[in-house]
């Protein structure tokens, strides 16, 4: 037989205690983690909050940035002498770089120069050998500039035959010394074409003269030192003669010959010394006090 504590009833309401029990349990432990759940979602929201308003703050001032930049352009003029003035900063940059580049180079030249510097000193200190002494002429060398100076002397004479053999026995005796037989050689063929050039010349002294007076004046001297001395050959107490003479010589250089030959032209015709006081081709005498002598004294 079934009694009341047995029925499901009262099996359901003996168990309700608990359950109510369990439910607060329940319910409390759902308290706590909601309102857990709460603050935590309370303080995500307002770390959220900031975020927000910092992210909102740079929009709401860029707007009216962009607003003002397309109203009132003239407002970039002073954007764009900051970026002149990086120009020219990033010019100058390059140029202090080459500067420091080259402090090295500058080092580089002023040791270079130190040390040129110190070699020269150096040299400069060292004591320098004399120089060599000068070579002596052998025998033969001395020989044979004896003899070319004879021949040279009678050809600026004018006496070429005579020079012409001495420059051939030079020739033949010192043909191994080079420079002198050169020279010898060049002279010889002068004096040999003036030799050939005698047959052709005038026989008679006053010939001769006139042909001599042309040379002079033509500047060439030796070959009118020539003509005159053939003329005084054939006629040897003609005062024109050896007046045109001394005049020749004169110009050569040969003072004492012309003074020799301009006495003997006034020994022989005294009033030739008018016109030696004026004549251009004594110039060389005129220093020389034997032509004031001659010229200025009163004939005896």
């Amino acid at each position: 037989m079934l009694s009341s504590a047995d029925s499901p009833a009262a099996n359901s309401l003996a168990q309700r205690p608990r359950a109510t029990k369990m439910s607060s349990s329940l319910t409390k432990g759902l308290r706590r983690s909601g309102s857990r759940s709460t603050g935590r979602g309370a303080s995500a929201k307002t770390a959220k909050r900031p975020v927000k308003t910092k992210a909102a703050k740079p929009k709401a001032k860029r707007a009216p940035a962009a607003k003002t930049a397309s109203r009132k352009p003239a407002k970039l003029r002073p954007v764009k002498k900051t970026a002149a003035k990086s120009v020219a900063k990033a010019k100058k940059a390059p140029a202090k770089a080459v500067t420091r580049k080259s402090a090295p180079a500058k080092k580089a030249a002023a040791t270079r120069v130190k040390k040129t510097q110190k070699v020269a000193a150096v040299r400069a200190a060292r004591p320098t050998p004399p120089p060599p002494p000068p070579r002596q002429p052998t025998q033969d060398e001395s020989a044979a500039l004896a003899a070319f100076e004879r021949a040279h002397r009678e050809f600026v004479r004018g006496r070429f035959a005579e020079a012409r053999n001495q420059f051939r026995i030079l020739l033949d005796k010192f043909s191994q010394v080079s420079e002198v037989a050169a020279r010898s050689r060049t002279y010889l063929a002068v004096s040999e074409s003036r030799l050939r050039t005698e047959s052709m010349l005038p026989r008679d002294a006053d010939s001769l003269y006139d042909r001599g007076v042309i040379e002079l004046n033509r500047g060439e001297y030796v070959a009118a030192q020539e003509m005159f001395e053939r003329a005084l050959k054939r006629e040897p107490e003609a005062a024109h003669i050896h007046y045109g003479l001394a005049a020749t010589r004169a110009r050569l250089g040969s003072i004492d010959l012309a003074l020799e030959s301009l006495q003997r032209a006034l020994d022989l015709q005294p009033n030739l010394r008018v016109r030696a006081q004026h004549d251009h081709d004594l110039n060389p005498l005129r220093n020389d006090p034997d032509f004031d002598r001659l010229i200025f004294s009163n004939p005896a």
